[in-house]
């Protein structure tokens, strides 16, 4: 399949500290915002100029996301955006509310509530790139608030399962919700799962998370 589809990739130029990263994690946030269409074929030169980089760190960037399975190599052509199936979403989804619902409840009487305060800001983001419908902003900001609230359960696998089946997902629909104004209300729940949990109030958190978490099968899917 040809190259059509041109994500808006914000500019990396000018950006020194862990470029090469960076790069990595703005493309993958691309993914899976779906901003990077599946089946779609993304060579490194094509890329580079939307991201302000030259085309040899999207070349690694794209080598180091075919080993996370998200693309795979189109031989003198580029990299195809994988595939991923309503069943595998829905297993991802369902062995996270496994482990983050229950991990994040036990947090409501176990963190300390200056670890929990200083999640705000990332919330905050959160919530300030739904306004602006920068979904690659906004996946960014998503990952590290809630990988940032699961590391205060000190369990650094858990913390790595969870960010290997988020980065396994797509969340397809984040697009039509931002343009039906609705990914701010999503956005939201991050603020109120920090003051539920501040509050200490157990059956609040867990009512939020389970919520959340549906959206990303539920109301994002739907759409």
């Amino acid at each position: 399949m040809a190259e059509q589809h041109r994500p808006a990739l914000p500019s990396l130029g000018g950006r020194k500290p862990n470029f090469r990263e960076k790069v990595v994690d703005v493309l993958r946030a691309a993914l899976v915002a779906g901003e990077l269409r599946p089946g779609q074929v993304y060579s490194a030169p094509a890329l580079a100029p939307r991201l302000g980089v030259s085309a040899t760190p999207v070349r690694e960037a794209m080598l180091e996301l075919v080993k996370e399975g998200m693309v795979e190599i189109v031989p003198n052509k580029g990299f195809r955006v994988t595939a991923v199936s309503d069943r595998q979403l829905d297993e991802y989804t369902h062995v996270r509310s496994l482990i983050e619902i229950p991990t994040v409840v036990g947090l409501a009487t176990t963190a300390d509530p200056d670890d929990l305060r200083a999640l705000r800001p990332a919330a905050m983001e959160i919530v300030t790139s739904a306004a602006k419908g920068d979904l690659i902003e906004y996946v960014e900001a998503d990952v590290s608030f809630h990988l940032g609230l699961l590391a205060l359960a000190g369990n650094d696998h858990l913390v790595e399962v969870v960010r290997d089946l988020r980065r396994r997902s797509r969340l397809y629909g984040l697009t039509a919700l931002v343009e039906a104004g609705r990914l701010r209300a999503s956005a939201e729940e991050h603020l109120e799962l920090l003051d539920a949990l501040l509050a200490q109030d157990t059956e609040a958190v867990r009512e939020v998370m389970t919520r959340h978490l549906g959206h990303i099968r539920g109301l994002w899917a739907a759409h």
